[in-house]
């Protein structure tokens, strides 16, 4: 049984919880906040856990009395495990999920999450009681990880949220394009993205990109010309 404290009650920190109290081999024993003394968070458990948003990391690391055989976590992609000094143990373990809340994002979790592990070898039992996907990233690349994973995440949500008010203005459900949208995923998933490209951009048909264009509100034209000069370069057309 891995022994677990977590700081930080927000978002991930409750989500990292929730999935603990219904799977084997993890126990959180506290959650620790912003009203808590954290000096000796490390005592007593086999993990600490900060949980905190990255700005704060180093400064609550840094707040926590060293247990030489305690192993001090964060959750951060971008971060790398320097910022975890002075502990001798670190780690960093990144669902590679959206956790909105607690109770979805514990789902989430449990769903043989992908997660991103380095440092220290001991935070693979966590991965490993949830049934994680584990795949490791050295810290020199933990910039380009993140990125890719905000790209896949925040990035996709701004694309849903253009294709949403582009289906209201003519009627259109958005649950009709979230159809095709995972369509095209499945697509991606089957033959890769280059192949499942399709549409006037894949085909080179300018004058259609230039219809939508002229048809679309001009608000909605800087983020249709990026994705279509994206698919456009895909599809090997300069």
């Amino acid at each position: 049984m891995t022994r677990l404290r977590i700081i930080g009650p927000g978002r991930a920190g409750k989500s990292l919880a929730m999935a603990c109290a219904v799977v084997e081999g993890c126990d959180v024993v506290e959650i620790l906040g912003r009203g808590n003394v954290v000096a000796r968070a490390a005592v007593g458990v086999d993990v600490l856990v900060i949980a905190t948003p990255d700005e704060a990391i180093g400064r609550v690391a840094a707040a926590v009395d060293p247990v030489s055989n305690t192993i001090v976590a964060h959750l951060s992609g971008s971060l790398s495990l320097d910022v975890l000094a002075p502990h001798l143990r670190r780690a960093s373990l990144h669902p590679l999920a959206s956790l909105p809340n607690a109770e979805l994002g514990s789902r989430r979790l449990l769903d043989r999450c992908p997660m991103a592990v380095s440092g220290d070898s001991g935070i693979r039992a966590v991965a490993e009681a949830f049934g994680a996907e584990m795949f490791e990233i050295a810290d020199s690349d933990r910039a380009k990880y993140h990125a890719a994973a905000c790209v896949a995440s925040n990035h996709l949500s701004v694309l849903c949220a253009q294709v949403e008010r582009l289906a209201e203005q003519i009627g259109v459900p958005p649950e009709a394009m979230w159809k095709l949208m995972e369509g095209v995923f499945d697509s991606v998933r089957s033959v890769g993205a280059v192949a499942s490209l399709t549409g006037p951009a894949a085909r080179g048909d300018i004058a259609t990109v230039e219809a939508h264009l002229a048809a679309i509100p001009p608000d909605e034209r800087a983020l249709y010309e990026v994705m279509s000069r994206g698919a456009s370069r895909l599809a090997g057309h300069g």
